[in-house]
């Protein structure tokens, strides 16, 4: 049997981040995986794959859009694409970013093992390995970071082939010719917005009235109009009943309406905490009712030496989320008083444009009874973007209407994702609008329009 002070079940951003730490805090750790390449759903079938084929379609689009060609005086004639190529590129950034994460494990001495874990008591683990051969494992303290897995809808299997997940949709072998995406999230759009690119008719089915549902109302309703531009076709408020080997049925306004000749079929409504299989009840540990294993402020189960993080416990579904949670778990352990700020961490679709979203929401504000000011700047205004041609969406900040501190912010614009992190710093610091409307931001920068809409919030912007 192999002893070590921390072994982490899960080798995802939550998991391998964390065991890089613990070998970077002088702890004895071992990760397991059931997957022979590390980094989980989000690099090999989440985060990573869906942006390098969202930056490929994007610039496709590009290249192919005869409006947006005309309007910088630019001719590209006869512009093809090879999906197979698509997809080895995909594949290979996969590949170079697995071993990077295996150097870091050597580099930091973390000891790691392909297959799969379960309890056999709280201190020890039997892992059956990727080569048919069964290991024990035995630790002081025990992490599990097995992440999330998509849900489906009553009656629809997915087989990823047809009816795929997210999983299937990063893979498909020819592009389809009509695409039904159920479910207006993030993994929706984001898919939806890659295949539709490249020639599928792409239609969304939502449950809900509004796309990315309880995000940003603004923000909301502008991406579906753009999205819509783009040649994507949304059905709101409709439940889908049942698929079939050529359609996709729904009911909506209480009529039984069907979408014929679909090719593939696109379930994403959802994900689910991952627990199967771990062997919970060997221990004692039971999962809440939306199969969550809850834990208490220091990440710590109801079993005394069992940890969880990411996407098993509560909170946002995000590869960002786990990896700070695995980091802050590990300082803990060694005896230092820290916590994660879930209120500052992120959310970010990577749509074309991007969405990013930070903190509170109007909604929750009202609900919450805080009185609050609105500071909004659209990239129209902005030299930069008007320089560029991307001028679509805008800044929208919210601040305590008494102190003038940030509460929450939504930005729409192609590099929203990078510039939503100023704002995060600002709200770390408990910083006000007029804080950061009076730090000197470069002209021509897209960055301005958060200066602008910290100057709308406080006072008033300059170029609106």
């Amino acid at each position: 049997m192999k002893e070590f002070d921390i072994a982490i079940i899960g080798g995802g951003p939550g998991g391998y981040v964390t065991a890089i730490k613990a070998g970077q805090m002088g702890k004895s750790v071992i990760c397991i995986d059931n997957s022979k390449m590390l980094g989980g759903t989000c690099l090999n079938v989440g985060c990573i794959p869906s942006k390098a084929l969202l930056n490929i379609t994007h610039k496709y689009s590009e290249m192919t859009s005869q409006e947006h060609l005309n309007k910088y005086g630019l001719k590209c004639d006869n512009v093809t694409f090879s999906l197979d190529q698509m997809m080895s590129y995909k594949n290979q950034a996969i590949s170079d970013l697995d071993k990077g994460i295996k150097g870091l494990f050597k580099k930091n001495k973390v000891a790691y093992i392909s297959g799969t874990g379960s309890f056999v008591n709280q201190n020890t683990i039997e892992v059956q390995t990727s080569d048919g051969k069964i290991e024990t494992i035995s630790a002081k303290n025990i992490i599990i970071a097995t992440g999330s897995v998509p849900v489906s809808l009553p009656n629809i299997n997915i087989d990823e082939k047809r009816i795929v997940s997210s999983t299937g949709a990063l893979s498909l072998p020819t592009v389809p010719k009509n695409m039904v995406v159920i479910g207006a999230g993030v993994i929706g759009l984001e898919m939806g917005s890659v295949w539709s690119r490249l020639g599928s008719k792409v239609t969304v089915i939502e449950y809900g009235d509004a796309v990315l549902g309880g995000s940003d109302s603004d923000i909301s309703s502008e991406v579906q109009k753009v999205l819509t531009k783009q040649g994507m076709s949304f059905i709101m408020s409709a439940q889908v009943t049942g698929v079939d080997e050529t359609s996709v049925h729904y009911k909506k306004d209480g009529k039984d309406l069907s979408i014929a000749d679909v090719d593939i079929v696109l379930v994403a409504v959802g994900r689910k905490p991952n627990t199967n299989g771990l062997g919970l009840e060997k221990i004692g540990l039971q999962t809440n009712n939306k199969g969550q294993i809850e834990v208490d402020k220091h990440f710590r189960s109801s079993i005394p030496n069992v940890y969880a993080i990411g996407d098993v416990i509560q909170g946002p579904m995000l590869a960002h989320k786990a990896s700070e949670e695995g980091v802050a778990l590990i300082e803990i352990l060694c005896g230092k008083s820290v916590h994660v700020n879930y209120n500052t961490i992120p959310n970010i679709v990577y749509t074309s444009p991007e969405i990013a979203i930070i903190g509170k929401t109007e909604k929750q504000l009202k609900s919450d009874n805080i009185n609050y000011k609105v500071g909004k700047f659209n990239f129209a205004a902005n030299s930069r973007a008007k320089a560029v041609g991307d001028t679509v969406g805008f800044v929208k900040v919210l601040v305590d209407a008494k102190t003038d501190e940030i509460l929450g912010a939504a930005i729409i614009n192609n590099v929203a994702g990078e510039m939503i992190h100023e704002i995060g710093v600002a709200m770390e610091f408990r910083a006000s609008s007029e804080d950061i409307a009076r730090v000197s931001h470069g002209h021509p920068t897209m960055s301005e329009a958060v200066k602008e809409a910290m100057l709308a919030a406080y006072d008033k912007p300059i170029h609106s």
